[in-house]
């Protein structure tokens, strides 16, 4: 008997487990409570889009006007700097033995001009008299010489070969132009230097002048110098590294002022022609509804960019263009706000309009002008 009801009892009971896990587990589920409740705009009608805080000067990326080993670093990240006040050095050892080299040939040239202003010495002259003298006794000697050759040769060309004559002929040729060379160096030392050879090494002496103070200001560039007041935000150099001149993609160091923050917010480009000048405007750091942060209207920068600063929303376009809109803001005493933070920003906007209206209009009778 139990066996016979058995069975059916089983199936029974499966059945209605199966309906129950069914209907258990078609329960909608619940939804998860947000981490942080999302911030709500303060305005009936606005635009809002993401920003992000950076120094009301701009982060300055500074760089290096010359590439160079780090000898010393001044600043660590934090320290408020001043408008000329040294951050880094290169090494300045190849650049001051530069500068030797140079001095060294401004005090070459400088001597060299003394000298020719100073005219030539009597013993110089002297001396060279005596050169002149002892080249016209070689001329003597070299035409003495021509002279006996040829008288043999023309007694008896036996005697004297034609080769012996020619080579006292070239002897004397050559003793001639050292003689008229000598000479010619007597008489320059007699007439002293001339003007245009003073002004030649006049202009000498300043180049190698100006090549000293162009190397000089080649060694202040070295030390490189905050171009503003304000408060270190990165570094990212350190001595014993190299440092490459011009500007690099990773900033050597990040300098701005941070007592007053600028909020450059995004608005995509659709909502571009709702943005007005001199709107007011409220941020929000995330995750943060409850600390609202006025701001007031610096500029609104008249071109639209390729957007860059990423919210990280699964929603968020790529792809999109944005007009930039700068608004300042001070520090606020309860909390603290960092360059480089997103914040959600709300800007009052013109309304939309009335979709019903626009398709009225849109099918009315047109009575002429542009609608």
């Amino acid at each position: 008997m139990i066996r016979k009801y058995a069975l059916p009892v089983l199936a029974l009971a499966g059945l209605a487990l199966g309906l129950f896990m069914v209907r258990a587990t078609s329960k909608p589920p619940m939804k998860a409570k947000p981490v942080a409740e999302p911030s709500q705009a303060p305005f009936p009608a606005y635009v809002s889009g993401a920003g992000l805080i950076e120094a009301s000067t701009e982060n300055v990326k500074v760089g290096s006007s010359s590439g160079g080993l780090v000898a010393r670093v001044f600043v660590k990240v934090g320290d408020a700097v001043r408008k000329g006040q040294p951050l880094w050095q290169l090494d300045e050892g190849p650049k001051r033995a530069e500068i030797a080299r140079y001095q060294a040939a401004v005090e070459s040239a400088a001597a060299t001009l003394e000298k020719l202003r100073a005219g030539n010495r009597q013993e110089e002259i002297t001396k060279q008299e005596q050169q002149v003298a002892q080249s016209k006794a070689q001329l003597d000697d070299a035409r003495t010489q021509l002279a006996l050759r040829e008288s043999a040769y023309g007694d008896d060309n036996r005697a004297v070969s034609l080769d012996e004559v020619n080579q006292a002929r070239n002897a004397v040729r050559q003793r001639e132009a050292a003689s008229a060379y000598q000479q010619a160096e007597l008489d320059r030392l007699k007439r002293g230097t001339w003007a245009p050879e003073i002004r030649v090494q006049q202009a000498a002496v300043e180049q190698a002048r100006a090549q000293v103070m162009q190397a000089q200001e080649e060694l202040e560039r070295l030390t490189v110098r905050s171009p503003l007041d304000g408060e270190v935000m990165q570094l990212k150099i350190h001595a014993g590294e190299y440092a490459p001149a011009g500007q690099t993609d990773d900033a050597l160091m990040l300098v701005g002022n941070n007592v007053v923050l600028n909020v450059r917010v995004d608005v995509d480009e659709q909502d571009a022609w709702r943005v007005e000048r001199g709107q007011p405007a409220a941020a929000y750091p995330r995750g943060r509804a409850d600390l609202k942060v006025p701001l007031t209207f610096v500029r609104v920068e008249p071109y639209v960019v390729p957007k860059k600063s990423l919210t990280g929303a699964a929603t968020e376009r790529v792809d999109t263009r944005v007009l930039q809109v700068v608004y300042s803001l001070r520090q606020p005493e309860a909390f603290r706000l960092y360059a480089g933070q997103q914040m959600d920003v709300y800007i009052q906007a013109k309304p939309l309009p009335d979709p019903g209206a626009r398709q009225s209009q849109s099918n009315g009778p047109v009575t002429g002008g542009r609608p």
